[in-house]
């Protein structure tokens, strides 16, 4: 089956193996979305899902394997700003203890087809506004007393993680521009609490999703080896901290599509 047929299909279940092959097409995508993503420090959930909508595969099926390649991207984000000094253990606590386990909770949720379709239409329509609005540098501000962060942290990590988990994703799309709305953290201090925060609860929805679908190895494989390459190659990139505004201004476009398809075909 070719990639136009599968763009006129939104609401089909994944197709074998042998079409993945035939929709090459698929893997470039991929990796482009890995590069973007890991320079900015996330993992491209998001991405990945929206690259399975416009290729007319928007089925809960395609969460465990998001989940992974979402993890294996995240890693090396993580590793490189945790090694440049940027993560705070104190700043993502107070998130990740409420959304590892909301985040396990929300992929147990067994959701019919189109109510899937629906949220993840709204999740990554909210997912390019970040980057097409959010695009100024905001410096940290003075730190928050304990009891002020638990107080905001625990029920936003609650309902990211819940949301996380429900649609397939690490949450950290939706953390990034909570920090910086918030103050807690300049853009590189951001990014490697996104990235830890992503790559737990991608952990956490991977296994509830794991009791519900099977990880389909034909698929994740070779997709797997383009965002680890992609991951890889933007980490480097954005080491040298060249202006991401562009890319991300690209990305944005590209999930902003993605969602607008979806939402439309609800209607």
């Amino acid at each position: 089956m070719t990639g136009g047929l599968l763009l006129n299909r939104p609401f089909r279940t994944i197709p074998p193996v042998e079409d993945l092959a035939a929709s090459g097409w698929l893997i470039p995508l991929f990796f482009f979305a890995a590069f973007l993503y890991s320079s900015v420090g996330h993992g491209g959930a998001s991405a990945y899902l929206g690259i399975f909508v416009l290729a007319g595969w928007a089925r809960p099926e395609i969460a465990p394997v998001v989940l992974v390649l979402n993890v294996l991207v995240t890693v090396t984000g993580l590793i490189n700003y945790t090694r440049a000094g940027h993560f705070s253990l104190r700043l993502l606590l107070p998130f990740v203890i409420a959304s590892v386990p909301a985040a396990f909770l929300g992929g147990l949720v067994d959701l019919p087809p189109r109510l899937f379709s629906g949220i993840l239409g709204v999740a990554l329509l909210a997912a390019a506004g970040r980057f097409l609005f959010l695009q100024r540098p905001v410096q940290a501000g003075p730190p928050r007393s304990a009891a002020a962060v638990y107080g905001i942290g625990l029920p936003i990590g609650l309902a990211l993680g819940f949301l996380a988990g429900l649609i397939g994703i690490g949450g950290g799309i939706f953390l990034s521009p909570v920090l910086l709305l918030l103050g807690w953290a300049d853009a590189k201090q951001t990014a490697a609490v996104s990235a830890a925060f992503i790559v737990v609860n991608s952990i956490s929805g991977l296994f509830a999703h794991s009791m519900r679908e099977s990880l389909n190895l034909g698929l994740l494989v070779p997709l797997a080896v383009a965002v680890l390459s992609g991951g890889t190659a933007g980490s480097w990139w954005g080491a040298f901290r060249v202006s991401p505004v562009f890319l991300q201004r690209l990305l944005g476009a590209v999930l902003l599509t993605a969602s607008l398809k979806l939402i439309v075909g609800l209607l």
